[in-house]
């Protein structure tokens, strides 16, 4: 049977496209830093004035009509993005390994050098379209990251070294479609309606398993929220939905189908289930008390349906480290 060669046929061109495409995208970022280069210097030498720039669009324009991008808001830009990153040499690698459309959002939406580095890496692993990325940023997940105080079980924390850096304290679901007063169902439901935009907040290591999960225990069927696999954990994730403020007793229902996920479904390779109740709200002293006595991998965390103000998130950050 000839068609695994064939496949393999095909997967030798994909990987030889990818490496030539790769390979063209570092050649024009290595051209847009080496123009930006060249125009900081001959500016802050005084050889050029601000009026040059335009000069030079014109004049490409004028002599090479067929070569595009060149216009004097690209060329500032270029300026911009050398002027950008030509005091962190350790990030040169990462600006070259992504779009310079991606590059353009990063280095003129963040502010931080620091904040810069968290989606310069971020795009690198998780390979985000621009959409993707444009949406990471107006969600503000690097001040959501930098300030999360995720509330991890005892269990979950020695059982999953990776799990803090994995799950969010707080997500965001500014892409459903609610109403002003929504019930568990509802929320459930546009979930799925979204899910490519819930697998982007989650995580992309994130695999949908299926919604109303039916484990059975005895005679009783039980039906868990949205159930995940995560690759990178090996380990089933159960997700409960709730629209109030988090109850103690919320994590009881959560640790019963923990239990009968980790007796019946996991598999023998596969590291013990999580579970992540997400609620509307949570007092953290609450959680943290409910938590300490926890003996099973869980977590809470909130969410909210509209996008989070990053002034204050800033402001939070400079509260934090000053």
């Amino acid at each position: 049977m000839l068609e695994p060669q064939f496949t393999e046929i095909i997967g030798l061109i994909k990987k030889s496209r990818n490496h030539a495409l790769k390979a063209v995208n570092k050649e024009l970022i290595d051209l847009y830093w080496s123009i930006g280069e060249y125009i900081n210097n001959r500016i802050s030498n005084s050889d050029w004035g601000q009026s040059v720039v335009k000069q030079l669009a014109d004049y490409i324009q004028r002599n090479e009509p067929d070569l595009k991008g060149f216009s004097d808001k690209n060329l500032w830009r270029m300026k911009q993005f050398y002027e950008t990153y030509q005091d962190t040499p350790k990030l040169s690698s990462l600006l070259r390994e992504i779009s310079w459309s991606h590059n353009l959002a990063i280095f003129s939406r963040c502010k931080t050098s620091e904040e810069k580095e968290f989606y310069l890496n971020l795009c690198k692993q998780e390979h985000y379209s621009f959409r993707e990325l444009d949406r990471q940023i107006s969600s503000s997940l690097f001040e959501r990251t930098i300030i999360g105080n995720t509330k991890l079980s005892t269990v979950l924390r020695e059982l999953q070294v990776r799990a803090e850096n994995t799950f969010k304290d707080s997500y965001v679901f500014e892409f459903l479609n609610l109403p002003e007063t929504f019930n568990e169902s509802d929320l459930q439901k546009e979930l799925l309606k979204q899910m490519k935009n819930l697998i982007l907040e989650l995580g992309k290591d994130f695999l949908f398993i299926g919604e109303e999960y039916k484990v059975q225990v005895g005679n009783s069927d039980f039906y868990i929220d949205l159930l995940f696999y995560h690759r990178g954990l090996q380990c089933l994730v159960a997700f409960e939905l709730k629209t109030d403020k988090f109850k103690p007793e919320h994590l009881g229902q959560l640790n019963f189908y923990l239990e009968a996920l980790d007796r019946d479904i996991r598999k023998e390779h596969e590291n013990p289930s999580i579970g992540i109740l997400l609620c509307k709200d949570k007092d953290n002293e609450v959680v943290e008390y409910a938590l300490s006595r926890s003996l099973s991998p869980t977590m809470v965390s909130e969410y909210q349906t509209q996008l989070p103000d990053k002034m204050i998130l800033q402001q939070k950050i400079h509260e934090l480290f000053r």
